[in-house]
């Protein structure tokens, strides 16, 4: 009896970052966020794949890429149970949960249309909440206004 291969191999990157344990539905969210659609980099991207810990996920491998804090918070608010793997010379140095941080600046904007932010284009600022739920939201400082995660549009 022959034995069938269940598992797809991918190559290694020599330097660069993994975004594993993005929920499955978010992965496509992701790429567009970071921009990485309209990147250069060698980029592999899988969703939908079985996952022990979460049933199904979503993973981006980029070549060649370190993140920024701004880019980690994105990366927060539409996949907060993603882990970062950082690879040089194909050894992780460094590995870890994104969190989600108290306060968002600049890269959200506010949903509410009679929103100073709106109007005279300030610079957005939010406090991240949860609420009675569990679920993350967004208090924006300046109308005082709470958005769902489902209304977060980024700049």
């Amino acid at each position: 009896m022959e034995n069938k291969r269940t598992e797809l191999k991918v190559s290694a990157i020599r330097n660069g970052t993994v975004i594993d344990h993005i929920p499955a539905g978010n992965a496509f969210q992701v790429v567009k966020l970071l921009n990485l659609d309209e990147s250069s980099r060698q980029i592999y991207f899988g969703t939908n794949l079985d996952s022990k810990k979460f049933g199904k996920k979503g993973i981006i491998k980029i070549s060649n890429k370190f993140f920024e804090l701004e880019e980690i918070s994105k990366i927060a608010l539409v996949a907060p149970s993603a882990t970062l793997i950082e690879i040089r010379d194909y050894e992780v140095t460094k590995k870890g949960k994104v969190h989600l941080p108290e306060t968002v600046e600049k890269i959200v904007k506010c949903f509410n249309p009679k929103c100073v932010t709106n109007i005279q284009h300030i610079p957005t600022k939010f406090k991240v909440i949860e609420d009675h739920k569990g679920n993350m939201k967004l208090f924006c400082k300046y109308c005082e206004k709470t958005m769902a995660k489902e209304n977060i549009e980024f700049n």
